[in-house]
């Protein structure tokens, strides 16, 4: 009886009659709460649950509502504006631990044995780390936009789950403020795996916050009984912000079925609009591989055995333009690539070679324009979130040094979003088009366009709800013969894994709408979601709206614990009409999937547009 209630209780917690919420007025900001009424379900679950001491205990420490309170004014540029120029006293940084305390209670205490144990074994992270992570200074004037661009670089730290600063009047010296940053861990310890059928499989342990130090570990290994290595591994190991520096150190060696090789990277990047300089170096020598790197989208049947190296510098240039925008930045910058290759594929019937011995440089002028919009509820599940608005627009010129032909390269990007005042939606939209020319004609050009829609929380009865629309039109020009767009999962149409259904032309729509729940199990909060995706792909030469089109129908629930390290959990039906021979028409998929990323507009290296 107890095991029936058990499962009655967990069941529940996914339903979408959750808790009303209702804005509550202070005299400092708008919190948005749960209300005390509880629906008549769950009261009525509680008093059977309560006829059981071990059921009683489920429903008061398992099944519980969770909060989700945003205190708009404390995160807000308003906030921080009050108090412009008063000189910064003292800085207090309180970390919390990872279960139990939040930023409204920091001395809650989880009374779950599961909690507590966790919180025993995470090493929270050291001060001094988040420390080397200040840009404010004490005996600093206070400017708000530093401030601003401080929490959200803590907050994008992979080892801390939320971020709270406090600022507080001296009552001594009313020019003097006292700061009291607040951090959340997240547990950094995860474990990730996955089983392709009977013949092969992986399963790897990770760390993002060794000791508290900040630096990330992880291993995994990597099985396939039908290729060589039978079992192979996987390993690579990171600094954030070496010495303070804001330099970024990563190195990694991998001897699988899939690949062999070792790497090496540092970078910096422009983190702020005031920053001077940016950076990186990157060496990679593989043995063994099916692509030039890890996020080339030409993959190839033959054995890749290669050099690359790849180093830029960026500096920010002060001439005067847009001199009161403290938001505005203008960057210069140059790249070097090289890539040299032992073992690769025979060249195409057209003697062109994707992968070619090469020496490119490159150089870019952009200008940019960011900062930031605190909202929650995007893509994640309650904690805050900093939305960029603003612009990029970058101009880029370069000269492919190549075996098969010497080539000049430029683009044009151009990208804005979230521009719209007192607009609680966000849209964001670019526009590309580069290519690569020489005396004999252009080729592997491209013209890109995307548009990202998200919508603003509503409710449909008491569950706060989005929508997402995207649209993307991708078209190639003169592209080699290996070089195709599909439409996998998300580039295209979601579990829609056809490799027949390929082009140098794609159009997609995508539209997704997610119902975030109330209700949490162990802080494991939970997104119902449903989806429509339509796509259609074709050659360059002819009229998309001429090609066949496929779609993707379906629903989902997504898990996620921002507590944990882990990824999001993902469970998906979806239904394909008209799908071609090598895709079924139902499909299911239980896996993890990484939080999606806002575009920052933040200004980078020099290199080419990316056909995928």
């Amino acid at each position: 009886m107890k095991i029936a209630w058990v499962i009655l209780i967990l069941l529940s917690s996914l339903s979408l009659k959750g808790e009303e919420l209702f804005m509550q007025k202070n005299d400092t900001a708008d919190v948005i709460i749960l209300s005390n009424k509880p629906k008549i379900f769950y009261d009525s679950l509680e008093i059977k649950a309560s006829r059981h001491r071990f059921t009683k205990w489920v429903y008061g420490h398992v099944l519980r509502s969770t909060k989700v309170s945003v205190n708009k004014d404390l995160q807000s540029y308003e906030y921080y504006k009050s108090f412009e120029k008063k000189t910064i006293g003292t800085i207090r940084i309180k970390s919390l631990d990872v279960f139990g305390p939040d930023f409204n209670d920091t001395a809650k205490i989880t009374d779950i044995w599961i909690e507590s144990l966790a919180n025993k074994l995470h090493s929270r992270s050291s001060l001094s780390v988040i420390r080397k992570n200040l840009w404010i200074k004490e005996g600093q004037s206070l400017d708000p936009n530093l401030l601003m661009d401080n929490e959200q670089l803590l907050r994008s730290l992979p080892y801390l789950k939320d971020v709270r600063i406090i600022i507080k009047n001296d009552p001594l010296n009313d020019n003097l403020v006292d700061i009291l940053i607040l951090t959340k861990d997240v547990f950094s310890f995860g474990l990730t795996g996955g089983i392709g059928g009977v013949n092969k499989g992986n399963f790897g342990i990770y760390d993002k916050n060794i000791l508290g130090m900040g630096h990330e570990l992880g291993t995994s290994l990597i099985a396939n009984t039908n290729r060589s290595p039978n079992i192979g591994f996987d390993a690579y190991y990171a600094i954030n912000n070496v010495s303070g520096k804001f330099i970024n150190f990563s190195t990694g060696y991998s001897n699988t079925y899939l690949s062999q090789g070792v790497s090496v990277s540092l970078d910096r990047d422009f983190l702020r609009p005031q920053s001077v300089y940016a950076g990186g170096l990157t060496a990679l020598r593989s043995y063994r591989s099916n692509r030039i790197n890890v996020n080339d989208p030409v993959t190839t049947d033959s054995t890749l055995n290669y050099l690359y190296l790849d180093g830029w510098y960026g500096r920010r240039l002060n001439l005067g333009i847009n001199r009161n925008d403290s938001r505005f930045q203008m960057t210069l910058s140059g790249r070097i690539r090289y890539t040299s290759f032992y073992d690769r594929p025979a060249p195409d019937i057209h003697n062109n070679q994707y992968f070619a011995n090469s020496t490119f440089y490159l150089g870019s002028l952009s200008f940019s324009k960011r900062s930031y919009v605190r909202d929650y509820l995007v893509y994640s599940y309650g904690i805050t979130e900093d939305i960029p608005k603003g612009y990029l627009h970058e101009l880029v010129f370069g000269y492919d040094h190549n075996e098969f032909g010497d080539r000049w390269y430029s683009h044009v990007f151009l990208s804005t979003g979230n521009m719209f005042k007192n607009k609680s939606f966000y849209l964001y939209t670019s526009l590309g088009m580069g290519t690569y020319w020489k005396r004999t004609g252009l080729e592997q050009g491209m013209t890109d366009f995307k548009l990202n829609f998200i919508s603003p929380l509503f409710h449909v009865w008491s569950v706060q709800s989005r929508q997402f629309i995207k649209v993307n039109y991708t078209i190639g020009i003169n592209r080699y013969d290996i070089e195709n767009l599909l439409l996998l999962n998300s580039d295209g149409i979601r579990g829609f894994g056809s490799q027949i259904e390929k082009g140098k032309q794609r159009l997609t729509l995508n539209v997704e709408n997610v119902f975030f729940q109330n209700r949490a199990i162990l802080n494991f909060r939970t997104a119902f979601f449903s989806f429509f995706d339509v796509g259609v792909v074709g050659p360059a030469e002819q009229s998309i709206f001429k090609q066949s089109y496929y779609a993707g129908i379906g629903i989902g629930l997504r898990i996620r614990n921002e507590n944990l390290i882990f990824k999001t959990i993902q469970i998906r039906l979806a239904f394909y009409p008209y799908s071609p021979e090598d895709v079924s028409n139902i499909g299911f998929i239980f896996d993890e999937v990484s939080r999606n990323s806002f575009y920052s507009f933040q200004p980078r290296g020099p290199e080419p547009l990316k056909f995928q």
